[in-house]
């Protein structure tokens, strides 16, 4: 593995796995929100730049494909994916989780942004893409990997989220790519790997 590509909705986990991937394989963590959010939550005019700067040399973790400017770049170079495929319940009680910290302790996130309690209720919050836009995401998800042709892992629990990490740990750095943890994993094209169109 050397160019891996995190997918998953809001909450799936996605730059914990990032940051503890690139910390065990010696790879670079590309925080996507942190590239794309600028002050008041604008997007930054270099946001689609600097993801393609970043990823044009080999040995990077990014963590988010929802940002749609940056998608074409990010499949093309990457090698790898691995698929959150967590349950809702899961999800959503790590984003209710997770927004109630940032909101009681005024938790300063990109460019100096704080959620907000009428940030909760805006259709744009992670909260409401849980709970209107699972299905339709986890459908996304589902077309994109079936395109990739490269290696795909899908990791349903958080028992196999944490199986496949221990499995990497335990390979060391540059062999990752040889254990799928108790995810399932294929080289071939993801369609394969997810039972087919």
């Amino acid at each position: 593995m050397r160019n891996i590509l995190i997918v998953g909705i809001c909450g799936a986990g996605k730059s914990t796995l990032a940051q503890a991937l690139a910390r065990q394989l010696g790879l670079r963590h590309i925080e996507l929100d942190a590239l794309r959010h600028g002050p008041r939550w604008g997007v930054r005019a270099s946001f689609a730049h600097d993801v393609a700067a970043l990823t044009a040399t080999d040995g990077w973790v990014a963590d988010s494909t929802a940002y749609p400017e940056v998608l074409p770049g990010l499949w093309a170079r990457a090698d790898t994916a691995i698929w959150l495929e967590l349950g809702r319940g899961v999800v959503l009680g790590r984003v209710l989780r997770r927004t109630a910290r940032r909101l009681l302790a005024r938790e300063t996130l990109w460019a100096g942004n704080r959620e907000t309690w009428l940030g909760v209720l805006s259709r744009r919050s992670p909260a409401m893409k849980v709970l209107l836009d699972f299905r339709t995401r986890r459908e996304q998800e589902r077309r994109m990997l079936a395109r990739f042709d490269g290696t795909v892992v899908r990791l349903r629990t958080p028992a196999e989220v944490a199986a496949y990490l221990a499995g990497v740990r335990g390979e060391g750095p540059g062999h990752g790519e040889e254990h799928g943890g108790r995810g399932h994993r294929d080289d071939t094209r993801g369609s394969d790997v997810l039972g087919g169109r």
